[in-house]
Order: C-alpha cells, then structure tokens, then sequence
C-alpha cells in the first residue's frame, strides 16, 4: 500500500526563507542546527488515527503497551486495518486496554474509514490541509491538534500552524517576550510571515524549548 513517506518541501529552501523573514527566529535555527524531523512510519490513516486515539492522555510506556495489544488484536483479524478492527469485539478491544471512550472512537474511525470519509493514502496527496482537517475531525475523539500533528509527523505537510499546542505557545511567549499567553490570532498573525513553511517553524519552537537559558551573569564569582 502506497502512502507519502518523505517530505512534502525541500528543507534547505525552507530555512533560508525563515532565516530571511524572522530575526528571532533565524538565531534559534544557528543554535538547533540543521532541520532533522524524522516523518512516523504508518501504513493508512487509519493506523495513525487510531495510534493517536490509545495514546490520548497516556504517556510512554503505558500507551506503547496498549498500543501493541490492540495491534496484535488486529493480527489475529486481518491486520492494522479498518475491516480488522470492525471484526474484533468489544470485550477484545477492552481486554486490550482500551477505555469505554476509546472504544467508541476506534469504532467511529473504523466506520468512517470504510464508509470513505477518511481517505485512503492514494487519495492523501490530492487533498489540501483544511480539507483533511474537515474530514478527519469528523472522527469521534478526534480534534484539530490531532490532525495538525499527522500532517506534520506523518505527511510531512509544509504549512501547518499548531496553535492549540501548549508546547508551542510556551516557546512562541518565550522567545517573542511576551508577557502573556499569546493567543492563537497573535500567533497566526506573526506566523504569516513565516508560511509557507509554518511546520518548520514549529518544530524549532519545539525544539527551543531544550535549548539551556542564556547566561545572564548572576551569581559569577568576583575576578579580583
């Protein structure tokens, strides 16, 4: 099954125009370095969709664990597939790890993959951003952060603009100097200038936020 495994951009084109559009921005590049996201393997949307429901609100080990029994569940059915998921139980997918709540989401994206709403990865290039964002968070459990995250980490989409992501208002406070939590329009507005390479953008926000603070000088011992 086909589906797109590289980078929808060309990298060095991207950080020349970033570097050219955003002062700030350029000396956090210089201290990161080179631009080394690594897209997720999937082999359909519905595996990543559905990797993205049993990790909500679990972290680590915890979800890995909950995530390899479902998919050897989906084994014994067929595979990481939609119909495989549809033939499983309700007592399986629980006995699994699965909340009441997850369930109902799986349910949801397995009917919604088969039904055509979530496209299948031959489709995938043809469509534009807002377009996948419509269709995929008609899925139960489902939201925009989701979807912004596949599109960056899966599809590797340019242009995409998180800014319901903690991580990235924290950063984007941070390195602007804002003294309050920048809401979503401050953020969209002052990203214009970096699209169409937002995603790039984003992940050295992410990343800025492992960089050490400055040195400011205080508490250094008298040279005298």
């Amino acid at each position: 099954m086909s589906r797109p495994h590289r980078l929808q951009f060309d990298p060095a084109h991207a950080l020349g125009h970033l570097r050219a559009a955003d002062a700030a921005l350029a000396g956090v590049i210089d201290r990161i370095g080179p631009f080394a996201l690594e897209l997720l393997p999937a082999a359909s949307l519905f595996e990543a969709l559905l990797r993205s429901i049993v990790y909500q609100q679990l972290h680590g080990k915890a979800a890995a664990t909950i995530h390899g029994r479902v998919l050897a569940l989906l084994e014994r059915h067929g595979g990481p597939t939609a119909a495989a998921l549809a033939h499983a139980t309700d007592d399986e997918l629980r006995a699994a790890g699965l909340s009441r709540a997850k369930l109902a989401a799986a349910r949801d994206l397995a009917a919604r993959c088969l039904d055509g709403t979530v496209p299948a990865w031959p489709e995938v290039p043809r469509l534009a951003d807002a377009e996948l964002i419509e269709r995929l968070t008609a899925v139960r459990g489902i939201g925009p952060w989701t979807v912004h995250m596949l599109l960056i980490f899966h599809l590797g989409r340019p242009d995409v603009m998180p800014t319901g992501d903690f991580a990235i208002r924290l950063a984007f406070k941070k390195l602007y100097r804002k003294r309050r939590d920048p809401s979503p329009e401050v953020i969209l507005r002052h990203a214009r200038r970096w699209s169409p390479y937002r995603s790039v953008a984003s992940w050295y926000l992410w990343r800025s936020l492992e960089l050490p603070e400055p040195a400011t000088g205080v508490g250094r011992k008298s040279q005298t």
